[in-house]
């Protein structure tokens, strides 16, 4: 079991980066990284996969909600991609190599890989092959995860020595839809956790007394939550947590 580094339990994570689109900082973008930064937080980062295989800073599989453009972000190669501004900032999309040389070890890093296939199976290992390719050299504290717990496995191949950790959920039927109920039924009880290599979780907050998240956090492992986005949100999942995921405020930084 490869633990985090002590600095990701020093400050909240901002879920996205220190995202707010009002101020000029849409989410997952360069802006929104260095304000964190400023602010001194840790950071949660989303990658997906271009079209010519590099990792790319962005949470959804299309393009819509977060440009003016349409189609999949896997239907661009990086350089299209890193020109397409991000709504309501100039930004355009940046690789993961990019936003680790703006952070360069200033902060804690907890990079989410996306699912490419949706059925949470073995994938064709691009998108794994692209983040272990970017973290190359890097000496900052970082701990990768993912939903899909082969793309974990993978990782564990690809990149031993960083830790691992699994996004957990209760897979409630209306959230995720394009799975099929076997699929949710198993994942639900976090089955993967030993062999990946684990150390970490990060679950979503309003399940934080499911029973295997306590089992989990008396063998040893750490819990982060998502989303979080009060403070009073926040004191309830630090009960459980050992750290949560922000977003829409500004979470305290302990003293």
């Amino acid at each position: 079991m490869i633990r985090l580094h002590r600095s990701f339990f020093e400050a909240p994570l901002a879920h996205r980066a220190l995202h707010d689109v009002a101020g000029g900082r849409p989410e997952n973008s360069r802006a929104a990284v260095q304000a964190a930064l400023d602010h001194g937080y840790g950071i949660e980062i989303d990658l997906q996969l271009s079209r010519d295989g590099e990792a790319m800073v962005f949470h959804d599989y299309d393009l819509d909600r977060l440009t003016s453009k349409c189609g999949l972000v896997l239907e661009h190669d990086a350089a299209g991609l890193s020109q397409i501004p991000l709504k309501g900032g100039s930004d355009g999309i940046p690789t993961l190599s990019e936003i680790l040389t703006l952070v360069a070890g200033r902060a804690p890093m907890l990079i989410e890989l996306k699912d490419q296939h949706g059925q949470m199976g073995v994938t064709d290992g691009r998108l794994e092959k692209a983040t272990a390719r970017a973290l190359q050299g890097y000496e900052g504290a970082v701990g990768l995860m993912s939903f899909n717990p082969e793309m974990v496995a993978l990782l564990a191949e690809l990149v031993p020595d960083v830790p691992r950790g699994l996004v957990t959920s209760p897979y409630r039927e209306k959230n995720w839809p394009e799975l099929d109920e076997p699929v949710r039924e198993r994942l639900r009880d976090i089955p993967d956790f030993d062999r990946v290599g684990a150390s970490f979780i990060s679950h979503q907050a309003d399940d934080l007394l499911r029973p295997r998240v306590a089992e989990l956090k008396t063998k040893g492992a750490d819990v982060f939550c998502w989303t979080i986005r009060t403070a009073q949100q926040e004191a309830l999942a630090r009960q459980v947590a050992d750290n949560v995921t922000f977003e829409g405020y500004l979470a305290e930084i302990p003293a």
